[in-house]
């Protein structure tokens, strides 16, 4: 899937998801500890999980991943 796709996806089912308060990443819910940053706030509402999801799925990706690290 592409990041357009996948941010599609994230939008119809954001009950799986929650996003990142220390890098604004989505990850999946069952996440303790974000991948990208180290955080362990997050945001849980699911109406913030879409509309974060439509906005990250509409400009290109500017978040550091761990491979970026590398």
């Amino acid at each position: 899937m592409n990041r357009k796709q996948t941010s599609k996806f994230i939008a119809k089912n954001p009950f799986l998801y929650k996003v990142c308060e220390g890098c604004d990443s989505i990850v999946i819910k069952k996440t303790t500890i974000c991948p990208n940053c180290k955080s362990y706030r997050f945001n849980l509402e699911e109406a913030f999980v879409k509309i974060h999801a439509k906005i990250l799925g509409n400009r290109p990706q500017e978040s550091v991943t761990p491979e970026d690290l590398y």
